[in-house]
């Protein structure tokens, strides 16, 4: 203990320092053990483990890394950043922001977009429950719009939904398909509507030539486990409208964050208000950067399987194709048709089980699927948090989400056969898939030179 019993010189007036340094050794926070528990995740064995520790033991971290967007010095080399400015030169757009997870970017997109109380937003009847959710997360109302053979949203279905109060439509690119865009903005653009494209299941696809989600005013990416790019639970907008841009920040970076002067007041009218942290981890875009790398190749590698075996099914009286919107641009890890029946359908998937081909129907009574709109049920029973946080209140907004409101996907969703493909196929198993595929449905099923053709 430092004591002192007469009045000293002050440092600032020439006296020695009373703390002119540490003596303790820190530690860095983010150290060598959190290294060794990502490679455990990763799913190394107990020796690779081992080897891992011996070489980085040694290593001296210093004060340790920042795992986190902004770091202390905000430096531009960040994964984040990395992986920002290669989804811009992917897409080739003006601006790209990584979040949490896709549902956080469409989250952001319908803020950006203007989607609020009042508000109405068109939103496909087959899709994953994220598109409408994240309008009733903005307190607007999804209305679902129905699809067609290609399973997407019908665009002759749109003008009809349309109404004052309509503020964006949301098109949603299908497990791997792609939508029929070309009339959807133009009608979009001929009422003042925003697109807001969900690209989540289709990252990679195109249409007409050009990559989905840079079409419409925002598109919206998923980077996750759970889709054909990803690791674990990220996101991606991208725009070339700067204001929307903007928006879009503002709601993700916690009010301002993303400011070069993060608290001073507003440039213009409406540029700051409320937002939240749906920023995108360091550990996270650390695995994204990688992985958008491979996007390309993994599309080209899928396209190119889906492709081969389709090009050598037969046609049938009994079944119809998914209707494809852009050939050119499927991705393709599934294959869909819908037999006459759901009946004809559990049929033929079983004979194609036993030929070595997964398939799956869900058939009339299957289990709820968030997938199709009538079982939205945080959505379809119209509840919010609390009894008067909700945006149906409105009197005007009598709507019945219940099964048949739209037909033509009640009864596609019900019958649909599909087929999940592997990117990996040799073109010895696409022949012996499109094989066996030929084989099942020339047992149950008429062939017609005549009927709808799969390419």
């Amino acid at each position: 203990m430092v004591t002192s019993t007469a009045r000293e010189t002050l440092a600032l007036h020439g006296g020695p320092q009373a703390f002119p340094g540490m003596e303790g050794q820190p530690q860095p926070k983010i150290g060598i053990e959190e290294f060794i528990s990502i490679a455990e995740r990763f799913g190394f064995s107990d020796e690779a483990i081992e080897r891992i520790r011996s070489v980085i033991d040694v290593a001296d971290l210093g004060s340790g890394p920042t795992l986190s967007k902004y770091a202390t010095s905000r430096p531009p080399n960040t994964k984040g950043a990395a992986f920002e400015a290669l989804a811009r030169a992917q897409f080739g757009v003006n601006y790209a922001l990584g979040v949490s997870s896709g549902t956080a970017a469409l989250h952001c997109a319908m803020v950006a977009a203007g989607v609020g109380p009042g508000t109405e937003v068109i939103v496909p009847a087959i899709g994953f429950y994220a598109t409408a959710a994240t309008v009733v997360a903005a307190k607007g109302v999804p209305i679902f719009c129905d699809v067609d053979e290609s399973l997407h949203m019908d665009p002759t279905q749109i003008e009809a939904l349309i109404t004052p109060r309509t503020v964006a439509i949301a098109p949603t690119h299908v497990m791997g398909s792609i939508c029929d865009l070309a009339p959807i903005i133009a009608i979009a653009q001929q009422h003042g509507l925003k697109v807001i494209e969900d690209c989540a299941q289709s990252p990679g696809g195109r249409y007409q030539g050009r990559r989905v989600g840079t079409l419409g005013d925002i598109g919206c990416f998923s980077i996750s486990a759970y889709k054909i790019i990803g690791g674990g639970e990220g996101g991606l907008v991208i725009t070339d409208d700067e204001r929307l841009w903007e928006r879009i920040n503002q709601f993700a970076e916690a009010g301002g964050l993303w400011r070069k002067d993060r608290f001073a007041p507003p440039r213009y009218p409406g540029e700051l208000f409320n937002g939240t942290n749906y920023r995108m981890s360091e550990l996270e875009a650390a695995v994204d950067v990688v992985q958008l790398e491979k996007l390309d190749s993994i599309v080209q590698r899928f396209h190119t399987v889906k492709m081969r075996i389709l090009g050598q099914l037969h046609t049938f009286s009994e079944i119809t194709p998914q209707k494809l919107n852009d050939a050119q641009g499927e991705i393709g890890y599934t294959l869909r048709f819908f037999p006459a029946t759901a009946e004809l359908g559990t049929q033929i998937v079983k004979a194609l089980a036993a030929e070595g081909i997964g398939a799956g129907i869900r058939g009339a009574n299957a289990r709820p699927d968030w997938h199709i709109y009538a079982d939205m049920f945080p959505i379809t029973l119209k509840t919010g948090t609390m009894p008067n946080d909700q945006p149906f209140n409105d009197a005007s907004q009598a709507l019945d989400y219940s099964r048949g409101l739209c037909p033509v996907a009640d009864d596609l969703f019900a019958r649909m056969v599909t087929i999940g493909l592997n990117q990996w196929y040799s073109p010895n198993d696409c022949d012996r898939i499109a094989h066996g595929i030929n084989k099942v449905l020339a047992a149950y099923c008429t062939q017609e030179n005549n009927a709808r053709r799969w390419l």
